[in-house]
């Protein structure tokens, strides 16, 4: 029997699993069985390791390699991809993905423009009802809650910002805008590039909240799917002793194991999250009753828990008015900025002194056409409002190239793309994450980014 590496005090004589005597090593018969598993691979380990002391030879070779598979255990304990080290700290960006095409016009209002008031008879605001703002522009007043950002400089918008080709499609639109290219190109996220010209961070670094990742994050870069800080646990493994977790370190070192080191940041990342959990976490404000709100709490609570958070997504869907969009007391425009602007409200409150190290950016795959439709809704556009919440945001102002709504303008009768999505974007990525613009090239390929005007 190979010697013992590591044993429970009370164990005289190393064990296998099949040893009759095996409960003697742990608590209960799962994790006695785990410790004894540890316990065998040492010893085989430490026996490789002997038998390749005198050199290599073929059989020497198969003889130290034959426990490897014993690792294969792995990939049912591995329930997340783990970042490694500490990056710099520079902040956080929060991306808000608004899905199904948010109504621009709706949310940053050209008050009284003509143009607008003639398009929409049924459903354009009135410039008197709107929160006023810069250049002309006026907020719909379901967005109050997010008013005293905008008097602190903390809130700004860019309106008319598109991809580079009208695509009416909710899905060629939306993957063309988280690849962060054209309609060829790049397959992976943009923040997946991002990351990884961000090097390395901690477990934590990349959140996608909520139950799949986003296809922003698509790549190769380690990054969570986290619905709830207090369901990042191993199923089933709740209070597991330490040695028991010691034992299933042993397991996946040594031999290059491909799983090794997500095995160790899977355990620092579920210790991570039980020092999280340590305490309740009490924000600041109560947070509205819906999921966007609670996925915010979520976000808060790691921004706030220093758990080296740097980018984060979440998604806020339901906005294809195709009727009824309605007006500024009623309709379903009204209903969901209320969603938005409420639970934006009680995060940023939330959040304090901590906003300033946070960029929000709330974006959407494309605008609604400027004629209301048969319906009193509109029909899928091309440029769209972009919100950017936060520190370093440049705030009072409403940023980017408008040209306002006369005919000759439109783009097919939409608001324009004036404003390309990459420009704002990779403004925010340079001065929130601090990349360099030689490193926006490789985030947005084959775009050299022009700021917009919308950060500090």
């Amino acid at each position: 029997m190979p010697p013992s590496v590591s044993r429970d005090e009370t164990t005289a004589t190393p064990l296998h699993p099949e040893c009759p005597d095996i409960v003697r090593l742990g608590p209960n018969p799962l994790e006695a069985t785990l410790r004894a598993t540890a316990e065998r691979v040492a010893g085989d380990r430490h026996a490789r390791t002997e038998a390749w002391s005198h050199g290599f030879t073929r059989r020497r070779f198969l003889a130290g390699a034959g426990t490897a598979g014993l690792a294969s255990l792995a990939s049912q304990l591995v329930t997340t991809r783990a970042s490694f080290g500490a990056g710099s700290e520079t902040g956080t960006l929060i991306v808000i993905f608004l899905r199904g095409g948010a109504d621009g016009l709706s949310i940053v209002v050209p008050a009284d423009d003509p143009q607008l008031r003639d398009a929409r008879p049924d459903i354009a605001i009135p410039g008197n009802r709107l929160l006023p703002l810069d250049r002309g522009f006026g907020l719909h007043p379901a967005l109050a809650p997010l008013q005293p950002l905008w008097q602190r400089g903390q809130l700004t918008a860019v309106p008319a910002v598109s991809t580079p080709e009208i695509s009416r499609s909710h899905f060629q639109a939306q993957d063309c805008l988280e690849r962060g290219g054209s309609a060829t190109g790049a397959i992976e996220g943009w923040l997946d590039r991002v990351l990884q010209k961000l090097g390395p961070g901690t477990t934590f670094r990349a959140v996608s909240q909520g139950a799949t990742l986003a296809r922003s994050m698509a790549g190769q870069q380690p990054s969570l799917t986290l619905s709830s800080a207090d369901a990042f646990q191993l199923a089933g493994w709740e209070g597991v002793h330490d040695k028991t977790v010691a034992a299933l370190t042993a397991l996946y070192t040594g031999f290059d194991h491909p799983l090794a080191g997500a095995v160790a940041t899977t355990f620092t990342a579920l210790d991570a999250g039980e020092r999280l959990n340590a305490t309740e976490y009490q924000p600041a404000v109560p947070y509205p009753d819906n999921d966007f709100a609670k996925g915010l709490f979520e976000l808060a609570r790691l921004i706030k828990g220093d758990v080296g958070l740097r980018v984060a997504t979440i998604d806020l869907g339901g906005w294809d008015h195709h009727s009824w969009l309605g007006n500024v007391d009623d309709g379903e425009m009204k209903r969901m900025l209320t969603t938005l602007g409420e639970s934006l409200g009680a995060f940023t409150t939330d959040l304090g002194d901590r906003l300033d190290d946070t960029t929000i950016v709330a974006m959407t795959e494309f605008g609604r056409r400027v004629e209301q439709n048969a319906s009193r809704g509109a029909d899928h556009g091309h440029g769209s409002t972009v919100l950017l919440i936060g520190g370093r945001v440049a705030g009072g102002t409403v940023a980017g190239n408008w040209q306002g709504l006369v005919p000759e303008v439109r783009d097919q009768g939409d608001v324009p793309g004036s404003n390309d999505f990459r420009n704002v974007l990779g403004e925010v990525v340079n001065v929130r994450l601090g990349l360099s613009y030689g490193d926006l090239g490789t985030v947005f390929p084959g775009h050299p980014v022009e700021p917009v005007g919308c950060m500090r």
